[in-house]
């Protein structure tokens, strides 16, 4: 049986290398539950959210790493984010006119449901200050020039911290599941020692299967994998999907339009309706309750 909504980190004793594995189980199906898609873009939005999983070891901080990629394909944008709790979510939102083909909504790759864009990777800091320091707002941007998620993300990694790095991933309608190697900056070995030992552990890795990635748990993987290698793993971290949204961001998303905008609205409609994507969560705001939010008298 394949590992449960579990990360694992791991790291090369005698080299400087460093890996992860995260599968995806029932915070993956809840996502989906929430808005259905097509096969060809479950599948692509569990990559997503395996490798926003996967990015999310990067937080040290109260935050959140956010991988989003836009596009002029059928797909105008997907969004991963994952916090410092491994909570997780995504969305998919298809352009107004998009039209699927069959052979797209079964089998379609990234370049085919995204067409031409860009991948947006951005870590977001809670507070503006924390540990003493200030943290700021960081975002990388990398071209969809490759035609999976795992070779732009390898792009990624090469350009802006240039690090030798390897990803694979794998989703059905059950499961997602990412896999990760990258190089560490020298400390253990010379960089020839190094370049050796990547190239070993690399095309070791490189034998795994989709199915194997699906199907068998983290400890199957690694022993499959690197079992004469000498690998030390670390206590697994649980994942869980959750929503941010609440009644309290909702109001202030009202109190943001302005109270011109907001009764606008309530003589248009009567009411105020906002329906969180992620979850599809409801939440509605009365005349009397947009009056008791914006203070004194509101039009409706």
């Amino acid at each position: 049986m394949p590992s449960n909504d579990l990360l694992n980190r791991f790291i090369f004793d005698d080299c400087d290398i460093r890996g992860e594995l995260v599968t995806l189980g029932e915070s993956y199906r809840e996502i989906l539950t929430h808005n259905k898609y097509p096969a060809a873009i479950q599948r692509l939005l569990g990559e997503f959210l395996a490798a926003v999983g996967l990015l999310s070891s990067t937080l040290k901080f109260d935050g959140m790493i956010i991988l989003q990629a836009r596009g002029d394909g059928a797909i105008s944008t997907i969004m991963a984010e994952c916090n410092h709790h491994n909570n997780i979510r995504g969305i998919v939102r298809l352009k107004e006119d998009a039209e699927l083909s069959a052979q797209q909504a079964q089998t379609g790759s990234l370049q085919e449901l995204l067409g031409n864009g860009v991948l947006v990777i951005t870590i977001e800091p809670k507070r503006a200050e924390n540990f003493g320091g200030k943290l700021e707002r960081y975002q990388g941007i990398v071209p969809l020039e490759k035609e999976t998620l795992a070779g732009c993300l390898e792009d990624y990694f090469q350009q802006s911290e240039q690090l030798a790095t390897r990803l694979w991933f794998a989703a059905d309608d059950q499961h997602a599941s990412g896999f990760l190697i990258q190089a560490l900056p020298q400390q253990l070995k010379t960089n020839d020692e190094n370049r050796d030992h990547w190239e070993t552990i690399e095309a070791l890795a490189d034998t795994i299967s989709s199915e194997e990635l699906l199907n068998l748990d983290h400890e199957q993987i690694l022993y499959r994998l690197f079992h004469e290698q000498p690998v030390r793993v670390f206590d697994p971290t649980q994942v869980k999907f959750a929503c941010s949204c609440s009644r309290e961001r909702s109001e202030s998303a009202l109190l943001a339009l302005g109270k011109t905008e907001v009764e606008e609205l309530l003589v248009e409609k009567g009411s105020i309706d906002i329906d969180c994507q992620f979850c599809n969560q409801h939440y509605h705001f009365s005349p009397e309750d947009v009056r008791k939010l914006l203070g004194g008298n509101t039009l409706h």
